[in-house]
């Protein structure tokens, strides 16, 4: 009984060790793939910069053409994509975990369409866009309750409802936003697309300075969840028996995921499924514990999203990064709902 004991503890510091070994190699290579995305979205665009200038114009020398460059466009850009790649990957993984499905997505849960909707509302109406970031906040928030009101039963949320009541507000949402733009002035509508698209061009200093310190502030917070969601991924009676109010977590997790995306939609948009593949692709590559998934989505979603920004670059036509990870998503969500199918 005791060697079987030992044996089993063991087993356990065994698999543990590899666990933290996977996890901190994983994480290394992400932070390389992320220093090396950062600087070649920092490079590339109309003006391509080599090492060389852009470190000369980084320290304040070399042309005065490629400091505007560098410190006016480009940083802002990448900046912007790290925050927003994050913010939307966290916000999946943190659905994911507290519904225990990897097809929940802020989009899918409605938490981005309620979102996109008060900012095109902004938009359309004139309103001042320095009022984006808190009332897109409040139209995910408004989503998620919808949602999971819907999706409430005597046993506990139903996951086939919840994400139908995600699907059915998407609809209502785009049928809203459809009407707004067929009324709007012209370049009013222009902007408004360019939000619904998903796109990170043009982005300066002033659209991330509101909405970054809150984005911060939920990626930590977001952080510190990590142990609720492992304990709610055990099952309800399971998280109960050990002390978790399963209700009251829940509504933290979601505040948190819905204040994530609306950050991350008031910067850029709806810039689709960096929620779904990313907080996915993770979980394969460390498993399920959330103190790893969160924090490697994070740095995983800020990789993709830099990625598909400097991709939609290379064309004589710039792409919405949208575009680009709607391209690159759609097959990976397709092979997913494949081989949930075929399981």
């Amino acid at each position: 009984m005791i060697a079987r004991s030992l044996e089993t503890r063991g087993r356990e510091t065994v698999d543990g060790s590899r666990h933290r070994w996977r996890g901190r190699t994983v994480a290394i290579a992400l932070l390389v793939l992320l220093v090396i995305a950062f600087s070649a979205s920092l490079a590339r665009g109309a003006v391509t910069l080599s090492v060389a200038e852009l470190w000369q114009a980084a320290i304040g020398q070399g042309k005065a053409t490629h400091q505007t460059i560098l410190w006016e466009l480009r940083l802002p850009r990448t900046v912007a994509a790290v925050l927003v790649g994050s913010a939307l990957s966290l916000s999946g993984a943190l659905l994911q975990g507290m519904i225990r499905n990897s097809l929940a997505t802020p989009f899918l849960l409605g938490l981005s369409a309620g979102a996109g909707f008060v900012a095109v509302l902004m938009l359309t109406l004139g309103l001042p866009q320095s009022w984006i970031p808190l009332s897109s906040w409040l139209g995910a928030a408004a989503s998620t309750v919808i949602v999971f009101l819907i999706a409430k039963t005597k046993s506990g949320i139903a996951i086939d409802r919840l994400i139908l009541g995600g699907v059915a507000l998407n609809s209502i949402f785009f049928a809203m936003q459809t009407i707004l733009l067929l009324f709007a002035d012209d370049g009013r509508t222009q902007l408004a697309l360019n939000w619904l698209v998903g796109s990170l061009s043009g982005r300066s200093w002033g659209d991330i300075s509101t909405p970054a310190p809150l984005m911060v502030a939920g990626a930590i917070a977001a952080c510190l969840l990590a142990r609720t969601i492992n304990l709610l991924n055990t099952g309800e009676e399971r998280a109960a028996s050990l002390g978790v109010s399963v209700g009251r977590s829940r509504l933290f997790v979601g505040v948190c995921a819905s204040l994530l995306a609306a950050c991350a939609v008031s910067i850029a948009g709806l810039v689709s499924f960096v929620g779904l593949i990313v907080p996915h692709g993770v979980r394969l590559l460390v498993g399920t514990d959330y103190r790893w998934v969160l924090p490697l989505s994070a740095i995983g979603g800020a990789v993709v999203l830099l990625v598909a920004d400097t991709v939609a670059r290379f064309g004589a036509v710039e792409l919405p990064a949208g575009a680009v990870t709607a391209l690159l998503g759609s097959p990976f969500f397709l092979w997913l709902l494949y081989r949930r199918s075929a399981a």
